[in-house]
């Protein structure tokens, strides 16, 4: 049963969307197009969140979201688009556009369209020039729970003039209920990865991974800094698999259609004091994010996989974890 989640400050209702398949039980927050939870049939939690919606709107941001219309960062917070400099809301000390700013996908309340019991989908318009970005967008993203143990999500964009669409889903994993993921081992099939300057943008191509801390070629455990988007493709295609998180008895295997996966191992991101999902806080580390998308700064790099998007051509981003017990 759909349940209220509470209000935001405007005094927007959010739903809480119970989902069960699959192996798996999942719960969806139309706040975000959010993740809140997901569970193994045993009980056992994989994702971080919270059951306060204060948390959300605070230290939680972008937990298990969907974030948009562009994720990542964009650099100073513009780019050129046929010929227009779109100037953006820059919301990271006024210097970049973090996951679609103040007003992006993650900031708002998504409307429920369809509800099964293994499956949702939540839709949300996003008007021309909120935050600065072109538009109008209209923005599908359905979860569901498959067998065996796979949650999939597909997040589609269409839009009437041209546009830029890069999303991404934002959710951090704990596949063993430890306080922190540094135990965890981690395989990510790229050879590349885009270096990045002091503000987090990357300043060159991407560059080999070989011989330095950033190789996940062969399974390691994650690194305490770890935070980079590593080149798993050089443009959208198939579901292919991208990366593979080991913990004491339980792998998950990530797979996408996007030639990115950002790997954040949380070491600036706490609950700040709010309880998590079994009722306490938690500290740096806690959870490892895994968030298939395309490159960072890639509308204000031809060389990058292109977030453009085409009047009446939808773009479609699809990702399957699959949780297996080893």
């Amino acid at each position: 049963m759909v349940t209220d989640f509470g209000r935001t400050p405007a005094g927007d209702r959010v739903l809480a969307i119970p989902l069960a398949g699959g192996g798996l039980a999942a719960t969806i927050l139309t706040f975000g197009a959010t993740l809140q939870d997901l569970r193994l049939g045993n009980g056992r939690r994989v994702v971080l969140g919270s059951p306060d919606l204060a948390a959300y709107l605070g230290p939680l941001r972008y937990f298990g979201a969907i974030v948009g219309p562009v994720a990542n960062r964009i650099a100073g917070g513009r780019f050129g688009l046929d010929g227009r400099d779109i100037a953006l809301n820059r919301n990271e000390a006024g210097r970049t556009t973090l996951h679609g700013g103040a007003t992006g996908f993650g900031e708002r309340v998504w409307r429920l369209a369809h509800h099964a019991a293994d499956r949702c989908t939540l839709a949300l318009g996003h008007a021309d020039g909120l935050g600065g970005f072109p538009g109008p967008l209209a923005v599908t993203a359905t979860y569901r729970l498959l067998p065996p143990q796979v949650l999939e999500i597909e997040i589609t964009g269409t839009a009437p003039a041209v546009a830029v669409f890069a999303p991404a889903f934002h959710g951090y994993w704990n596949l063993d209920g430890s306080p922190d993921i540094l135990s965890h081992r981690l395989t990510i099939a790229a050879d590349k990865r885009t270096p990045v300057d002091a503000a987090l943008i990357p300043d060159g191509p991407p560059v080999d991974v070989a011989g330095t801390d950033h190789d996940y070629r062969s399974a390691r455990p994650v690194g305490p800094d770890l935070d980079d988007n590593f080149c798993t493709g050089s443009a959208r295609t198939g579901l292919r698999p991208v990366a593979v998180l080991q913990g004491r008895d339980l792998r998950l295997d990530v797979e996408t259609t996007e030639p990115g996966l950002q790997v954040y191992a949380a070491a600036r991101t706490s609950s700040g004091g709010f309880p998590g999902l079994d009722g306490q806080p938690f500290g740096l580390h806690a959870g490892v994010a895994l968030e298939p998308q395309l490159w960072p700064d890639a509308v204000n790099r031809p060389d990058f996989p292109s977030a453009r998007l085409d009047p009446g051509v939808p773009v479609t981003q699809v990702s399957r974890f699959r949780l297996t017990r080893v």
